[in-house]
């Protein structure tokens, strides 16, 4: 399980992502946003290990993120999902992974091929502003960590838009 500081890119801080016992597993450099439309996670020594950004010409909300300098996936809104959001994680070959559920209040589940990979909810916390993030055995933990934060960007992007109209 990870922990996850919500809403960190309408600050635009660095924040690290722990696992279940409060140690580092991950840095989030939150300020490059800003100046490169870049998001870098590096490991707890500091080292790059994924990058995510946006990329600026889409139809709809589209990010990709590099595991090791390589393209891991492509996360983007789903057109034509009525009532609820849905994004996809869009991975080279055929092993698409779903997000679905209450994407807004992080309440949602990460599926691949209808089986769940990985669940996200604030319940289990009971420290505010937060929220956990639990991988399958098996899944790429920053391919997840990395679609959760893309999908926090999206988000983020959607509420900015909303609030300015």
């Amino acid at each position: 399980m990870f922990v996850i500081k919500e809403r960190f890119f309408s600050i635009g801080d660095d924040f690290d992502v722990l696992d279940e016992h409060g140690t580092k597993v991950f840095h989030v450099d939150g300020k490059v946003l800003s100046v490169r439309n870049k998001v870098v996670i590096e490991d707890a020594s500091g080292h790059e290990v994924a990058t995510l950004h946006r990329h600026l010409v889409a139809l709809r909300p589209t990010y990709e993120i590099r595991i090791g300098g390589e393209k891991a996936a492509e996360v983007r809104k789903k057109l034509l999902t009525p009532f609820r959001d849905k994004f996809t994680i869009d991975v080279p070959g055929p092993d698409d992974l779903e997000m679905k559920g209450d994407l807004l209040d992080h309440e949602y589940v990460i599926e691949r091929g209808g089986t769940e990979v990985a669940s996200v909810s604030k319940r289990w916390l009971t420290i505010r502003d937060t929220y956990a993030v639990q991988v399958t055995a098996g899944v790429d933990p920053l391919l997840i960590i990395g679609s959760v934060l893309a999908l926090d960007l999206a988000m983020n992007r959607d509420k900015k838009k909303s609030d300015d109209d």
